[in-house]
């Protein structure tokens, strides 16, 4: 067998792999959340999103909508260094993020059904 014939043969499984890998995975919602922060954000996403008593006065100050908080938990990052998780029922997490040209801080505490917005701070 020639080498133009190997490579004829790898390149048309190659393609019709791809065709395949398409047709299996193309209308799915998949993600590759493999670094901490990625799947520390996914899973505060996926929970009911609360908002405390001081949390809700900041964001009214900032004029933050839910969209905003949002944008916040699928951009932003998360502070290890600063954050609980050594906690055993609710971990609590510091994330920063920028909307609006804003640089914010969110305290959350993320329990097994809710995350709770404790506080929302401006960083210069």
């Amino acid at each position: 067998m020639k080498v133009i014939q190997r490579f004829a043969y790898y390149g048309a499984g190659f393609i019709v792999g791809l065709i395949i890998l398409f047709f299996f995975l193309g209308g799915k919602k998949t993600s590759c959340d493999y670094g901490f922060d990625a799947r520390t954000l996914k899973d505060i996403r996926t929970k009911k999103i609360e908002f405390s008593a001081e949390s809700d006065v900041t964001r009214n100050k900032f004029q933050l909508d839910t969209a905003a908080i949002q944008t916040i938990l699928r951009k932003g990052d998360v502070d290890f260094s600063e954050t609980d998780r050594k906690l055993d029922s609710c971990k609590i997490y510091l994330i920063d993020g920028k909307v609006k040209e804003q640089k914010l801080q969110l305290r959350i505490q993320n329990c097994n059904k809710t995350a709770t917005v404790l506080a929302i701070k401006e960083v210069k």
